[in-house]
């Protein structure tokens, strides 16, 4: 556990909980939003061909990632944690934040 700690930059065994739950939570809803997002500006199956498709999806994907990532944090009470997640992970596509 002490590990995951370290690795996490976890304070506590309860916070480290936390953050399991928040990606848990975000991962899946971001999989599964992702279809509903694509409709809701006119991008299905059935218009686009699947090479152009699959992309498009994961790249809605990874956007309802970065968003719903900060908004569980903050109703978990991790607020700036995943704060510090987000900016790490926007540094990692070339976007810089202060």
């Amino acid at each position: 556990m002490d590990v995951l700690k370290r690795i996490f930059k976890a304070d506590s065994t309860g916070q480290l909980i936390v953050i399991f739950i928040v990606f848990s939570i975000t991962g899946l809803g971001a999989v599964f939003l992702a279809r509903p997002l694509m409709e809701l500006v006119g991008i299905t199956r059935d218009n686009i061909p699947d090479l152009i498709y699959w992309p498009l999806r994961i790249v809605f994907m990874l956007l309802a990632y970065q968003v719903m990532l900060v908004c569980f944090g903050t109703v978990f009470g991790q607020r700036a944690y995943f704060w510090r997640m987000e900016k790490r992970m926007l540094r990692r596509f070339g976007i810089r934040l202060p």
